[in-house]
């Protein structure tokens, strides 16, 4: 069973080194990020999932604890690995395979900012865009059985919300975030069920897959939300949100 879930972005600028001089401006959204993360802690959970876009082709692709990843495509050597713990620089000896998807390295630096340590950890690459359907359908086998599951999901919303957005600016897109805000502030699995799938997709919102893979998750948990960041800084949407 779902007993808590955390919503962080995933942009790769929440690791300092990759953002250099201008890491400061995310200060906030990491501080929010680490406050949802102790209300995963706190839950007591026996696993912890971590859920992040990925690019295909599978629909869904586990990652094991300990799965190594990198910053490397950005210009710095900075390793990560999904256990907690923070890896050295260029130390890949122990990754299980392919690097983990930018969207999982992401959470696995947060984790490790927190030396995680509540629970095992699982990682999941969604494909984005993944059919909604698919999405809700993964999210309710993670909530089934008596283990106390915890759900991190990591997920930008638009990348259209000024003229130098990555998606350019596109009038629908402050709604759109709007609504993903309000949904997630309120726990609203009803509303993320029924996104617009098209409209994200066209509004570049990387989140979405994962965002209704947790309302699947979080069908009949009965927890109650309250969101921690709402910001569009760089012209994308980043929510961060706390579900108890």
């Amino acid at each position: 069973m779902l007993v808590s879930a955390a919503v962080c972005p995933c942009p790769p600028l929440l690791v300092p080194a990759v953002a250099a001089g201008a890491a400061a401006e995310l200060d906030a959204a990491r501080d929010a990020c680490a406050d949802a993360l102790g209300v995963l802690a706190a839950s007591r959970p026996d696993r912890l999932i971590v859920a992040g876009p990925a690019p295909g082709p599978q629909d869904v692709r586990p990652y094991p604890q300990g799965a190594y990843g990198s910053f490397r495509g950005y210009g710095v050597d900075v390793g990560v690995s999904l256990d907690g713990t923070a890896a050295g620089p260029g130390d890949d000896r122990d990754a299980p395979g392919d690097e983990l998807p930018t969207s999982l390295a992401v959470a696995a630096w947060l984790l490790a900012q927190v030396a995680w340590s509540a629970s095992p950890i699982q990682g999941l690459g969604v494909r984005e865009p993944l059919d909604a359907e698919t999405c809700i359908k993964t999210g309710r086998s993670i909530a089934t059985g008596g283990e106390r599951v915890a759900l991190l999901v990591m997920g930008d919303a638009s990348a259209c919300r000024t003229l130098k957005a990555p998606g350019y600016l596109d009038g629908r897109a402050a709604a759109f975030d709007a609504e993903v805000a309000r949904a997630l502030a309120a726990a609203d699995v009803a509303a993320l069920a029924r996104l617009d799938e098209t409209l994200a997709t066209n509004l570049k919102a990387a989140g979405r897959s994962c965002w209704q893979l947790l309302a699947g998750a979080a069908e009949g948990a009965d927890l109650t939300g309250a969101l921690l960041y709402e910001d569009a800084p760089y012209g994308v949407g980043y929510l961060v949100a706390a579900w108890s």
